[in-house]
């Protein structure tokens, strides 16, 4: 079964309330460990190759409400990768000097470097999501919240999102970007095992409340992002995560899928290369033990 297809975001026709975040594609939990482990081996085979060739990068783009997974889903996809080829970037509340600048500004600053994998836990896309949802926060960027009622305010900002990536992408990164689709049900489930339990507690707050309240608003948000920043160099997928065991291994899937779209191949030596090679075995052999 192609979970990439299944999954991926198409460019029409579209919508959001007909994905299931219950949705296993038939497969059981041991069956779906057996294939990400495979797709972990076969990610460290490419990620040394993307590391070695150091032409083309990687970014992955990891959106998701509160308590969807997207910390378990770096540790235990993006875990099995060498860490100094992996930049991961956590983007928080915005501070001043970031909302002095441009929204895109931030996002622009930790992208991975030829030969890397990037790692954005939330993104830019947090500017027409929370932002949308809480349009109140323009003001911090010196916008006046009123132009949040005006469509075509946010899809601007889908335009120059898109835009971005697409000059990303012409310029070797390529963007592989994932919402994490947890069902408001299990969403609750979460956040009272995060206030039951002592070693979860910590992550629980009144604000996380206060959001769970907004789900159905954050459903909206989602939907117009997806369709309108989609494309088929820089896709989405939405990801079920009501179970964690599937969520990990789908997008372990499509990541390998995605490098191996990038026809990676480990650097050919040149003549030259190969003579100082062969002059560097030669002392090495004629070294005495």
């Amino acid at each position: 079964m192609d979970l990439e297809q299944r999954y991926r975001v198409p460019d029409h026709g579209f919508d959001l309330s007909e994905r299931d975040p219950g949705d296993v594609a038939g497969l059981d939990k041991d069956a779906a460990e057996k294939r990400r482990t495979a797709d972990l081996e076969r990610l460290d085979e490419l990620q040394e190759r993307l590391y070695a060739e150091s032409g083309q990068s990687l970014l992955v783009v990891l959106q998701a409400l509160d308590a969807a997974g997207k910390d378990g889903t770096i540790e235990h996809v993006m875990g099995g990768m060498n860490p100094q080829g992996v930049r991961v970037t956590s983007f928080k509340q915005p501070t001043q000097i970031e909302l002095a600048h441009d929204f895109l500004w931030r996002a622009q600053i930790p992208l991975p470097v030829q030969g890397e994998v990037g790692i954005y836990n939330r993104s830019h896309y947090e500017e027409v999501l929370v932002v949308r949802v809480h349009p109140e926060f323009l003001a911090g960027q010196g916008i006046d919240p009123a132009r949040a009622e005006d469509d075509g305010f946010w899809a601007r900002r889908y335009e120059d999102i898109a835009t971005w990536e697409r000059h990303l992408s012409r310029s070797g990164t390529r963007v592989v970007k994932f919402f994490l689709h947890v069902s408001k049900a299990e969403q609750r489930k979460r956040f009272l095992a995060r206030a039951d339990e002592p070693d979860k507690r910590w992550k629980f707050s009144v604000g996380d409340v206060r959001e769970h309240a907004r789900y159905d608003d954050y459903q909206r948000a989602y939907d117009a992002m997806l369709r309108a920043t989609s494309t088929k160099d820089e896709p989405w997928y939405v990801i079920p995560a009501d179970h964690k065991w599937f969520m990990r291994m789908a997008v372990a899937e499509v990541i390998v899928q995605t490098l191996e779209s990038l026809d990676l191949e480990f650097p050919v030596l040149s003549d030259e290369k190969r003579n100082e090679l062969d002059q560097a075995r030669k002392l090495l052999e004629e070294e005495k033990a």
